[in-house]
Order: C-alpha cells, then sequence, then structure tokens
C-alpha cells in the first residue's frame, strides 16, 4: 500500500471514502480504486500524488530578517506543477464513487494551473473535458491542454454582460448537462475534498516534527486553497495531530483585492455582532462584486470573484487572522526571494510570502507568532 500518496495515507478523512464504504465499497477496493487512477495519471504526467515537503526555510527566513521560524509547504512539485490538481483528483474519486456516466462532458472555467491540472486528469481518467478561456489565453497552455485532449472555447464577452465570460459560458454548459470540474467550491463543493489533503499534511509533518504553528499566508484568486487548506488543519487538529490551529492571512493583489474589501465592509458593518449573525450577513449578500480590471504578475489569483469568501470568512472568526493585500513590488519582490533558495515557483506561487512581506513592512507579521507557514504551490 502506497501510503506516500495522500489520498491513500488520509482516505478516511475523504468524503469519496465515506461514500463508498456507505455504498458497500471495502477498504482494501478503494485503495485499488485510488491506486488504479493514480497509476493513469502517472502515465499521462510521468509521476502520481505524493505527499510534498513542509519545512522550516532558515534561508528564506533569514533574508526576511525574521525572528521566528518561517516553513515552506512547496507544492511544485505536485500533479501539474500545482495544488490544483489535488481538488480535481479528489473530484475523479468522487465521479468513480458515484457512478458518474463516462458520457457526461467535464467543464472548468480555465486558462491556467487549473486548466493544465483538469486536462491530465481527465485525460488519466478517460473523460472528455471542455475548457472555457478567455480570448487572451496563452497560447503555450491552450496548445498544452490540446495535447491532453481537451475541447477548448475561447469565450467572448456579449454585448450587456458582466462578469467573466469564459466563467459564465461555463455555467451554461453546466446548467446543460456537464460536470463542473472546478477548483471552486462554489460550483463543486466536492473539490474541496482533494483540497484538503494539504491541510492533512500540513497538520502531519508538524505533528512528526512536534511543533505547532501560529500563522498562515495563503494566496487567494477564488478562495479554495485558503478554505480547503484550513479546514484540512482544522481536522488534523480534531485527529490529535496538532494542538491548534493557525490565523489565517489570506493574500491577494492590489490591482485585484475583492475579498479583502468585502471583509473591511462587512467587518465595519457588523461590529458586536456573534460569529452566525456576520456570517448571515455575509450570506445576504452584497459585500462580495466583482473587481474592476484585475491584473497584476500573479495572475492565477485575477479572479474578480472570491467565490470561496463565506468559507475564508468563517475561518477569519474562527481562528483570526485578515486578509492582507500585497503591492505588485512585493509580489514581484517575493518571487525573487523565492526563486533565490532554488524553488521552481510562479508568482501566483509565492503570493502568500508577498503577503508575509507586506505585513513585515507594517510591523505586525510576527506578532505572538513563532512559527509562520507560507505556500508555494504553482510552478514558474
Amino acid at each position: 500500500m502506497n501510503l506516500d500518496n495522500p489520498f491513500i495515507r488520509y482516505r478516511h478523512l475523504l468524503g469519496s471514502y465515506r461514500n463508498a464504504i456507505e455504498r458497500g465499497t471495502s477498504d482494501g477496493e478503494f485503495v485499488d480504486l485510488v491506486q488504479r487512477l493514480d497509476d493513469a495519471v502517472a502515465k499521462v504526467e510521468g509521476h502520481g500524488f505524493a505527499i510534498t515537503p513542509f519545512e522550516a526555510s532558515a534561508e528564506l527566513g533569514a533574508q526576511l530578517g525574521l525572528a521566528t521560524d518561517l516553513w515552506v509547504k512547496d507544492d511544485t512539485g505536485n500533479v501539474g506543477q500545482s495544488h490544483k490538481a489535488r481538488h480535481l483528483f479528489g473530484l475523479a474519486l468522487h465521479l468513480e464513487v458515484d457512478q458518474v456516466g463516462d458520457d457526461v462532458p467535464l467543464a472548468i472555467a480555465s486558462c491556467g494551473n487549473a486548466a493544465l491540472a483538469a486536462g491530465v486528469v481527465a485525460n488519466a481518467v478517460g473523460r472528455g473535458l471542455d475548457v472555457f478561456v478567455p480570448t487572451w489565453a496563452d497560447a503555450e497552455i491552450l496548445d498544452r491542454l490540446a495535447g491532453l485532449g481537451a475541447r477548448i472555447h475561447p469565450s467572448e464577452r456579449r454585448a450587456s454582460e458582466e462578469g467573466d465570460p469564459a466563467y459564465l459560458r461555463f455555467k451554461e454548459a453546466v446548467g446543460a448537462g456537464a460536470y463542473p470540474f472546478s477548483v471552486q467550491g462554489t460550483d463543486a463543493p466536492q473539490t474541496l475534498d482533494g483540497g484538503k489533503t494539504m491541510g492533512w499534511e500540513i497538520g502531519e509533518q508538524l505533528s512528526q516534527a512536534s511543533a505547532e504553528l501560529d500563522q498562515v499566508f495563503i494566496q487567494v484568486g477564488g478562495g479554495a486553497l485558503a478554505s480547503s487548506t484550513m479546514a484540512g488543519i482544522a481536522d488534523a487538529r480534531d485527529e490529535g495531530w496538532i494542538d491548534q490551529v493557525p490565523a489565517l492571512f489570506p493574500v491577494q493583489a492590489e490591482a485585484c483585492a475583492p475579498l479583502a474589501r468585502a471583509w473591511r465592509e462587512l467587518v465595519a458593518d457588523t461590529a458586536g455582532l456573534s460569529h452566525d449573525e456576520i456570517l448571515d450577513r455575509a450570506r445576504a449578500g452584497g459585500y462580495m462584486r466583482p473587481w474592476d480590471e484585475p491584473h497584476s504578475a500573479a495572475t492565477g489569483i485575477l479572479d474578480d470573484i472570491t467565490y470561496d469568501w463565506l468559507t475564508i470568512v468563517d475561518a477569519l472568526l474562527r481562528f483570526g487572522g485578515e486578509p492582507v493585500v500585497a503591492s505588485e513590488e512585493s509580489i514581484v519582490k517575493a518571487h525573487e526571494l523565492a526563486r533565490s533558495t532554488g524553488a521552481t515557483v510562479s508568482p501566483t506561487g509565492s503570493a502568500g510570502l508577498a503577503g508575509l512581506l507586506t505585513h513585515l513592512a507594517d510591523g505586525a507579521a510576527s506578532s505572538g507568532a513563532d512559527r509562520i507557514a507560507v505556500l508555494f504551490t504553482g510552478q514558474n
């Protein structure tokens, strides 16, 4: 049994595992399913899923002048070169367990790591994939998607239309019967299942080091990475691997910060209200609005809406922390610092570090913290 595969090692925490057991599948049969799908992924990608490193980076901490330990979770060597494939492999398990017909097309709106990860996983499991992309999508990525057998749909904005046209075409496809093979929990709630493996790994790796984590800075576009990672770390606490869940500092670029804006307005309107009352107010709408003309070197976090923002708000209320808006200068600097340590991370993948730089500049990052973490999640 390959216990270095997180989908096998932590299977008892997976929703797909619980569903399979309830349907009469044995533990061994589920392990065989994971291994079969992982072997198929390896044939496409060159390797399957494995637990990725999470350890102290004395070099990076010294460059930042930190008096506290700085740990880095490096997911750039994962399938699809980012964390996105975790979400999509988790969805693939649900497709198999729920016996969704092979003739049901999969659909995603993305032009970056999520699309590539979807292409790898869909190709591996032998399912058709429709990818809805903006008209300006990178030609190299489109070529790679085509090589994986994906059907590519450039999406132009229609007259009087608001919002991301690629996402709108994706929603139309889902409405017509496609399966949402998405990394956003609002479109595919089960996508958070595979994403939690990141948090489970972090929790167990902390336990193995007899360590606790005080703060974590996580880059946020649509929000699924932060949502699922925090849920996974909370599970790790509940499993007894660690004693505490760290405060969350979700990081966005200054030229695309819908979460920070919504949080600021929500906090101003809900002073003195309880946790549940604040969430009820957030759900009532009006706070999360599309960001006009997002742009940044961190192109992978330019979602004009933070789709999974409610779960992030819940984590902020439960565990502490606040959104951080990183300047473009700090995003570029963070990428340079990360690359100087040998990490093959992209500006998007190191944007959490940019948030830490911003917080350090404000003199607040290490207040009361013995150990801080950032996630490197996309390869350059």
